[in-house]
C-alpha cells in the first residue's frame, strides 16, 4: 500500500516512546538525526492509532458503505479526522480523506464496493445465446455476399442456354 519507511525498527520504538513523552515530529527527528518526513509519517498514524502503529497489518481491513458513509457525514459536519480515525480505528487519516474526496467527486456511490478483477470486454458484455449487433450485421453482411454469387452464377448459367 504504501512505501517502506527508511526507519528501522529501533528508530521507530524511539520514535513512539518520545511521541508519547510530548514530543512532536520535528524535535523527535532531530534527536534521531533522520530525515523528518518517515517520522512526519509515524507521527500522524501513531496519533490515529496510538501505539498499535508499531503492529503489522495482517491482512487489508475492509469497510462497509454504511461505515464509510457514516465517517464521511460526520466528518462534513464537523468532526477533526484525525478524532474520527482515531475512534473508528482506521489505519491512517488518509483513508479518511480519500473517501471524502472520493464522496465530493462522485456522491454515495464512490464509498460503494467495487467488483474484483477486470472488467468484461465489450464483446462478452452480451449474454450467451444472444448475438450482439456487430456480430448479427456480420452474419448478414455474409449472407447477402452468398445470395450475390449464387445470382450471379445463375444468370451466367441463363446467358449460355440462350446462346
Amino acid at each position: 500500500m504504501g512505501y517502506p519507511s527508511s526507519l528501522s525498527d529501533v528508530e521507530r520504538a524511539t520514535a513512539i516512546a518520545w511521541f508519547e513523552k510530548g514530543l512532536a515530529d520535528t524535535a523527535v527527528a532531530k534527536l534521531l538525526g533522520v530525515s523528518r518526513w518517515p517520522v512526519r509519517s509515524l507521527y500522524r498514524r501513531w496519533r490515529a492509532r496510538g501505539p498499535g502503529v508499531l503492529v503489522a497489518a495482517t491482512r487489508k481491513q475492509s469497510y462497509t458503505f454504511e461505515f464509510k458513509l457514516d465517517a464521511v457525514q460526520r466528518f462534513i459536519a464537523g468532526e477533526t479526522k484525525a478524532d474520527l480515525a482515531a475512534e473508528l480505528e482506521l489505519s491512517s487519516v488518509q483513508l479518511l480523506e480519500k473517501w471524502v474526496r472520493e464522496y465530493r467527486r462522485d456522491g454515495e456511490d464512490a464509498l460503494r464496493p467495487k467488483p474484483k478483477g477486470r472488467r468484461p470486454r465489450s464483446d462478452s458484455a452480451v449474454p450467451p445465446g444472444e448475438v450482439s449487433g456487430l456480430e448479427r450485421l456480420r452474419r448478414e453482411n455474409e449472407r447477402l455476399r452468398a445470395e450475390v454469387a449464387y445470382l450471379g452464377k445463375l444468370r451466367a448459367l441463363r446467358e449460355q442456354e440462350r446462346r
